[in-house]
């Protein structure tokens, strides 16, 4: 059997610095409705992973796309899956929001 690759990772410090320098970044949110009410990143693409296949048209090809979820497991299977599907320009948001209210925004609920 081979192992397979971990999917690429961004830490949560380079993705707010990255997103402060105005930088073209396309954040996908793909957790529950209902997490996201309980806490968000602004300015994202909301597809929960079940719905991920049918709206890779929505996706762009070009830029940094970053892809959350609440810990980076799901996020994790995402970017993996995009991969596979063309998508290579997918990376990870390492620890997921949990990670970005820890270290960037302590104000952020959390779940």
């Amino acid at each position: 059997m081979t192992e397979t690759a971990s999917p690429p990772e961004i830490q949560v410090e380079e993705l707010a610095e990255r997103r402060r320098a105005g930088e073209a970044l396309t954040v996908v949110d793909v957790r529950e409705d209902w997490e996201r009410e309980i806490a968000r990143l602004p300015d994202t693409i909301d597809i929960p992973l079940a719905g991920l296949p049918g709206e890779t048209a929505r996706l762009p090809h070009e830029g940094t796309l970053v892809v959350i979820c609440r810990s980076g497991a799901r996020s994790g299977r995402a970017v993996a899956w995009l991969h596979e599907n063309g998508f290579t320009n997918a990376v990870n948001l390492a620890g997921g929001v949990l990670a970005w209210a820890a270290r960037i925004d302590p104000s952020m609920r959390t779940y």
